[in-house]
This record gives C-alpha cells, sequence and structure tokens, in this order.
C-alpha cells in the first residue's frame, strides 16, 4: 500500500478539524461537502474505512506520535 506523506496528512488533518468546528458552528452543506471529501481522501490515505479510523491511523504516523500512546481513542 502507498502510505501519505506525513505533511499531507497533518494537513489534511488539520483541514477536517477545522471543518469540523465550522460544521459544527455554522452547518453549511458547502462545508459537509468539503468534510466528506477530506474524510475520504484520509480513508484512503489511511486504509481505512471510517474517519475516526483515519484520524488515529493519520496521526499515529504524524512526526513525534507515540506508537503506545492511546489517548487519541478518548477524541
Amino acid at each position: 500500500m502507498l502510505m501519505a506523506h506525513p505533511a499531507v496528512l497533518k494537513n489534511l488533518v488539520e483541514q477536517y478539524e477545522t471543518l469540523r468546528v465550522l460544521q459544527a458552528e455554522e452547518g453549511h452543506e458547502e462545508v459537509r461537502r468539503r468534510m466528506d471529501d477530506i474524510a475520504y481522501t484520509l480513508c484512503v490515505s489511511t486504509g481505512t474505512s471510517d474517519i475516526d479510523a483515519a484520524l488515529i491511523a493519520a496521526r499515529h504516523r504524524l512526526p513525534g506520535a507515540r506508537v503506545e500512546d492511546d489517548s487519541l481513542l478518548a477524541t
């Protein structure tokens, strides 16, 4: 499986988190569509099938991630 570069994953995670806040505050359809696009890209990039697993996998591939740290599962 091809692996996305950590910089790409970091950017995708940051975009998704920003859009999640915007969606919670404003609920615009355009924001929801962009979130769906980024969620799909994260799933493909990490080899997962849902956004929660994709976010965890992406964060574990970022520089400085601790493999034994399960604190991301609580988010």
